[in-house]
């Protein structure tokens, strides 16, 4: 009788080390890559970038400090920003117009 009750745990827990890896492949893991992108990209910022950031504003990066960024607007204003809204670079095309 014991070992049918002991034999019955054996397929839950082989169900909740699968549910785990499921999890663990279509969560966990894309969010970690995604932060590691997000760090390289902040790391990787130059005085000159073109960039976009998470307010949905395009501008180039005047200065640089260990937390924020400096940013020249279109309208030639400039604002301070954490360097972690920064989304991405801006690639600026031949045609004038940036393409993000």
């Amino acid at each position: 009788m014991e070992e049918n009750g002991l034999g019955a745990i054996w397929p839950m827990i082989i169900f909740l080390v699968a549910i785990f890896a499921v999890m663990y492949f279509l969560m966990i893991r894309p969010r970690q890559k995604q932060q590691k992108q997000q760090e390289d990209l902040t790391k990787e910022l130059r005085v000159g970038d073109k960039v976009i950031i998470a307010a949905g504003i395009y501008g180039e990066i005047e200065s640089l400090g260990e937390e924020t960024v400096l940013l020249k607007i279109e309208s030639g204003a400039t604002m301070r920003v954490g360097r972690g809204s920064v989304l991405g670079k801006q690639d600026v095309e031949e045609g004038g117009g940036g393409v993000f």
